[in-house]
């Protein structure tokens, strides 16, 4: 995203009404760097200084790069600093490439200790604003987007602006049928939970968010991963950990048990279960509990993961007890945990038309994975995305599927390897991507096993949401005229990042710098192109469903630009042109008379008015209008889709589909969406009940996907031309039979 927030404050926006008492003032505990940070960062600028693609000095100029950089990762809409803060950070304005040459990090902790005291100011006035009452008849409205506002002018302009959100929070709470006592309960909670965050913080969490101002500043794709956010990051590459298999969450101050995972220890043992909250940990049979009431939920993780085969015990009020309930002992071994919702799955759709039915095999891959440390051992069973996917295309084989759609939405990229070896199950040898380096050293990276996995027809679901490797392989199967990429143009990174263990230059074992996430090349196109800035075109254009004035390559103001190189030497596996007109006249044809398809477009073009007017009304009778207005739309919909009534007449568009007004458009928007968007219940999400959060989740994973179930059809369409039309199969696939096209 363009948009940099303060992870682990902020989960959506706030809102406010109008009191003249002043808040008390708000005592925080300033945090300082420590001399290992200041280390830390002094080898990152050596390395990024020299090693960078785009290496640029650590100067007077970059220091103004990071401080702007720095503002939008803690105050990115606005709404804490006033224009007199910033008056009084100026002279830091070029000190912060001393700071770092200098081993001194006082200046960017001294920036973040005032964001700190604004913060709990900024709280401590929305806690104090609740004990009034609000004027719902004031025709006013609130600004739901501040990152290109100005700043504040004075105390009582940002007031008046977090006047303005409390009162949207409690307009949303009252639109939802809360009474005054209610609201404020749930309010004054609220605000005491974003200030006991904010407390959480530590050193590490400021000198990472210092850091990633700097690396970013250079390219939007670099990045300083702090030792336990480099351990994450291996975690989410290698799709495996040690621990007792259990998705935590901290809700209030107790770690919730979120999910179970699948034969895990948890699991196993019968022992816990959803809701069940952790207020102790013991490690081995004899160790002490230590106490994890109101801890961070990534310190208590931390206690719960563990060496394969080693004991943890926890201390447990279970999920129906009450606070006070009597506490369990639970003991579990540590097994390796394999974080299999997030590896390759399979699912076949079925399409019928002219009373034949076309099998579609659809493998959703989230993210481009491998284990790196088990695939070096030489592990034969080492966690890949390519053997995963694999392992499917036989099985869709064996099912007789007569054709397969590759689902990257959202995958935001992984291993570079992978996105190569991947791309090889669906060609025979042959360059997939070119690389360039900082000194313009091109090298081609090929897949070299001969043969293909999956040889019949084939096509690719991408959307904004697709980067990086998602985009080289979506590129190469375009360019080798391999399949038919569907959907909107893809993110558009083109670029390639390296790890870099900062640990090396540390004085001793104990002393750890994390790791840099760097840009070392570009990526281009076997054709010559690259997908920077520009991403991967479809051939099939579905709607975009993206913000991409905010999301996307593009969004960055200081991304790499786009250029061409030589292309690769590569022959195309088939010629796809032919098809691509007949299709899409199809699909035009389709989704024009798909009610789904019709709904999901208005909601677009609504979403897009949204962000361009950029205000919610705090007009309580006008919400309420705007709000009926959707109900009534949403039911005449659902009504429509059950055949019930003829004619189509909507009510106005409103801004409560925005809820709080920052809601992106969702991936899979279906008519359970439209009719939600009139359902807003003014809560955050660890406000709500645990089970009907996880319930409303389950049921928007299991509703209709209008754009996956609109690709199979365009699949389905490319099976019939190919088997009705031998020419047409020849020039497509010239490698097969023109008898046999598909994949069995």
């Amino acid at each position: 995203m363009k948009k940099h927030v303060l992870t682990a404050i902020l989960a959506v926006a706030m809102s406010a009404h109008v009191v003249t008492a002043q808040p008390e003032k708000v005592a925080v505990t300033p945090l300082k760097p420590s001399a290992e940070q200041a280390q830390a960062a002094l080898w990152a600028s050596r390395v990024m200084a020299r090693y960078h693609y785009k290496a640029l000095p650590l100067d007077d100029a970059m220091s103004e790069k990071i401080f702007d950089n720095y503002l939008k990762w803690l105050d990115s809409d606005r709404l804490y600093f006033t224009q007199a803060d910033l008056n009084q950070f100026a002279p830091m304005r070029t000190k912060l490439d001393d700071a770092i040459n200098n081993e001194n990090l006082t200046l960017p902790f001294q920036i973040y200790n005032v964001y700190q005291q604004r913060f709990n100011e900024r709280m401590a006035y929305a806690r104090e604003l609740i004990k009034g009452k609000f004027d719902f008849t004031v025709d006013e409205s609130m600004q739901l987007d501040r990152e290109k506002a100005p700043w504040a002018k004075s105390e009582d302009e940002v007031r008046d602006l977090w006047r303005k959100r409390v009162k949207n929070d409690w307009l949303r709470l009252k639109l939802a049928g809360k009474d005054d006592k209610a609201i404020r309960e749930t309010l004054d909670k609220r605000y005491e939970n974003y200030q006991n965050r904010l407390k959480k913080l530590n050193s590490e969490d400021v000198f990472q968010m210092f850091m990633n101002a700097y690396a970013t500043a250079i390219e939007p794709h670099t990045n300083y991963l702090g030792p336990r956010s480099a351990e994450n990051f291996d975690i989410a590459m290698r799709l495996s950990l040690e621990g007792i298999g259990a998705v935590l969450q901290s809700r209030d101050d107790y770690t919730v048990i979120r999910e179970i995972v699948p034969g895990g220890p948890a699991a196993i043992s019968g022992k816990l279960k959803v809701g069940d909250r952790i207020v102790g940990v013991a490690q081995g049979e004899k160790g002490s509990f230590t106490d994890v009431l109101g801890w961070r939920i990534d310190d208590v993780v931390q206690l719960v993961r563990g060496e394969k085969d080693s004991l943890v015990r926890l201390d447990v009020i279970p999920a129906d007890a009450g606070p006070d309930g009597k506490h369990v002992t639970v003991s579990l071994v540590r097994k390796k945990i394999n974080m299999e919702e997030q590896s390759a799955k399979k699912s076949v759709i079925k399409v019928k038309e002219g009373g034949v039915e076309r099998r579609i095999g659809v493998i959703s891959l989230p993210t481009f994975y491998l284990d790196f440390e088990a695939r070096r051992r030489g592990d034969k069973d080492f966690k890949s995305a390519t053997r995963d996917v694999q392992r499917i295309l036989t099985e869709f084989k064996k099912e007789k599927v007569d054709n397969v759609l590759v689902d990257l939405r959202n995958n935001g990229g992984g291993s570079l390897i992978e996105a190569v070896e991947l791309t090889g199950l669906f060609i025979d040898k042959g360059p997939v991507v070119q690389q360039r380096t900082a000194e313009g050293r091109v090298d081609v990276e090929s897949d070299t096993n001969a043969g293909l996995a999956w040889d019949g027809p084939m096509g690719v679901l991408i959307n904004r949401g697709s980067a990086s490797a998602s985009e080289i392989f979506a590129a190469a199967i375009q360019d080798y005229g391999r399949g038919i990429v569907i959907g909107e143009p893809s993110f558009g990174k083109g670029t390639v990042q390296t790890l870099i263990n900062l640990d090396r230059f540390a004085p001793t074992d104990k002393v750890h710098y994390g790791e840099l996430k760097m840009t070392i090349a570009q990526f281009f196109r076997i054709n010559g192109g690259t997908t920077q800035l520009r991403g991967v075109t479809p051939d099939i254009k579905l709607p975009v469903t993206a913000d991409v004035d905010n999301f996307g390559e593009s969004s960055y103001d200081n991304a790499l630009p786009w250029v061409q190189i030589k292309p690769a030497n590569f022959a195309p596996a088939g010629d796809l042109k032919d098809l691509v007109a007949p299709l899409q006249k199809r699909h035009e044809a389709r989704v024009a008379k798909d009610k789904d398809f019709v709904y999901l477009q208005e909601d677009i073009a609504e979403a897009v008015k949204l962000r361009k007017d950029n205000l919610i009304s705090l007009n309580e009778a006008v919400r309420r209008k705007e709000r009926d207005a959707q109900e009534a739309k949403a039911r005449q919909r659902d009504a429509r889709l059950a055949g019930k009534v003829e004619d189509e007449s909507a009510g106005p568009a409103t801004k409560e589909a925005r809820n709080s007004g920052k809601t992106p458009l969702p991936s899979k928007p279906t008519k359970t969406m439209i009719a939600s968007r009139g359902q807003d219940d003014g809560l955050q999400a660890d406000e709500r009940n645990l089970q009907a959060e996880l319930a409303a989740e389950k049921a928007a994973k299991n509703a209709k996907d209008v754009l996956l179930q609109e690709a199979a059809h365009i699949l389905a369409d490319e099976s019939v031309m190919l088997k009705t039309d031998t020419r047409m199969a020849s020039r497509a696939m010239p490698y097969l039979p023109s008898t046999r096209v598909s994949g069995n």
